[in-house]
């Protein structure tokens, strides 16, 4: 099984839709919550240049992008793929 992280915020709505589908697909995944900023926010940040936005998710350390990049890979097919 793939190694899945997701960075979100509390209350978001496209980080509960991320999650959603990783969860529909059966997936663990480990969730970084950076609400309050601290050392994670900033590890996202340079994992993920240019992106301040949550959620952030990573397969096996592949940057995958937000909620919208997340579904438009699962509706292309390549997500299942990358998380066998």
């Amino acid at each position: 099984m793939a190694k899945v992280e997701i960075y979100t915020k509390f209350l978001c709505p496209y980080c509960t839709r991320a999650k959603s589908l990783l969860q529909s697909k059966g997936v663990e995944f480990t969730e970084y919550d950076i609400t309050m900023g601290g050392p994670k926010r900033e590890e996202m940040l340079s994992r993920a240049p240019g992106r301040s936005t949550v959620p952030q998710v990573f397969i096996d350390d592949k940057h995958i992008g937000g909620s919208d990049d997340l579904a438009a890979l699962d509706r292309a097919g390549g997500l299942d793929p990358l998380l066998a």
